[in-house]
């Protein structure tokens, strides 16, 4: 299975700055808040929540700001009317790319997108343009220092997983979309310390570019990093 995302905004550098950690901090909000817009804030019910405080706390988000993204998802506080977006684009290269964020403002979040890929040689893309290049996969995260390789991957054939790969401390086990939350409940049973575990775009075939090309994409995923309503970026460009 090739392909992670090679911007996962949320998952930004824990050592970033005060400015940059404000960002994150907001934008882990704003998914928190939709999470319980979507299934509640009880999070015996509500795993992706569960999930999404862990995360939070891993990255020092303030319990304060995690109970204010909660209440606006209650509606006990006043927030802005989010929603979920997706665009396509191809970058320099061709490297066909898919963004994923959140947004009080459909319109303004195209302009700025639009503005940031046109800045560094990218293009939109129409609705499924690039999508039938990439799969909705599963993504878990584990932990795998002290654990053997073989049982590894036997415990994860086993909980139902598509493909694992292993590397010296971190491990990625891949799933179809509706069985991502078995297998994560499964390694957890067994006593594997789950990292992240998340659904994302993986691409069915990777592409390579040259050395400039991939400067010009780093570039404007950099651009697109920064802005406020994008969560997830994923492409098709060969690690």
């Amino acid at each position: 299975m090739s392909g992670h995302s090679h911007a996962k905004t949320v998952a930004a550098t824990k050592n970033a700055n005060d400015a940059k950690k404000g960002k994150i901090f907001s934008k882990m909000g704003r998914v928190i808040t939709i999470a319980v817009k979507e299934k509640g804030a009880d999070i015996s019910i509500n795993s992706s929540l569960k999930a999404l405080i862990e995360k939070a706390k891993e990255f020092n988000m303030p319990k304060e700001n995690i109970e204010r993204a909660i209440k606006k998802g209650t509606g006990e506080l006043a927030g802005e009317s989010l929603e979920n977006v997706s665009f396509e684009a191809l970058g320099p290269g061709g490297v066909a790319i898919i963004m994923e964020g959140i947004t009080d403002n459909t319109n303004r979040t195209l302009g700025e997108i639009k503005g940031i890929l046109s800045q560094y040689n990218g293009k939109m893309a129409g609705e499924g343009a690039v999508r039938w290049m990439f799969e909705r996969k599963g993504l878990i995260e584990i932990d795998v220092v002290g654990k053997k390789s073989e049982d590894l991957e036997l415990l994860a054939i086993e909980a139902g997983a598509d493909d694992i790969q292993l590397q010296e401390a971190i491990g990625f086990i891949y799933t179809q979309p509706e069985d991502l939350e078995k297998v994560k409940k499964i390694l957890e049973e067994k006593l594997i310390k789950v990292n992240t575990a998340s659904l994302g775009w993986f691409a069915k075939e990777e592409i390579e570019i040259d050395e400039k090309e991939k400067e010009r994409l780093q570039k404007l995923f950099d651009a697109l990093d920064e802005n406020d309503a994008v969560q997830n970026i994923y492409s098709n460009l060969k690690n």
